[in-house]
């Protein structure tokens, strides 16, 4: 406590984490099919005009819903509004089995980046929203400045070398 009131910490807990998205989009069954049939989600719950789904049995990692949307146009280039959506692979080989399944379903990428700190693939979802699929390398891989912050850089990711993950016996 301080004169003024209570001291108010200057930064977030680590402990904090980004729980879910929830996306506005046009056709609940055309996103289904990006979200469930090729990205994989599972369906946690359906109500009118929304959908809940999840990796792994969470309540909801990913919701999609039509409340104010359907039918609508995604928003014009150079406009505000969420430029992608990040969506964390624990490790490489289940990216390149994203990576395989964006191939089969014939999903264009608008890019794919080695950062340094992480592997990522970018497209867009049916409405264009961005996506990133991504996972993270070991902090122990990372690079740091002498000032003390993380060196990241925007490195084209060899798609090659993240699908021969695939050919390779599981961990």
């Amino acid at each position: 406590m301080t004169q003024d009131g209570p001291r108010i910490n200057p930064t977030i807990d680590p402990q904090v984490r980004i729980g879910h998205v929830h996306l506005k989009v046009a056709d609940l069954e055309r996103s289904l099919a990006f979200y469930r049939d090729i990205l994989g989600f599972t369906v946690t719950r359906e109500r009118a005009g929304a959908v809940f789904m999840s990796a792994g049995g969470y309540h909801h990692h990913l919701a999609i819903n039509t409340w104010q949307s359907a039918g609508s146009q995604p928003p014009p280039p150079g406009s505000t509004g969420l430029y992608h959506v990040a969506i964390l692979y624990p490790t490489r080989r289940l990216l390149a089995d994203a990576l395989q399944r964006l191939i089969a379903a014939r999903i264009p990428l608008d890019g794919a980046s080695d950062h340094g700190v992480s592997e990522a693939l970018y497209l867009r979802d049916p409405d264009e929203n961005g996506v990133e699929l991504y996972r993270d390398r070991p902090q122990n891989e990372w690079q740091y400045a002498p000032n003390g912050h993380i060196v990241m850089g925007s490195k084209p990711l060899d798609l090659r070398n993240l699908l021969a993950e695939l050919e390779q016996p599981a961990a």
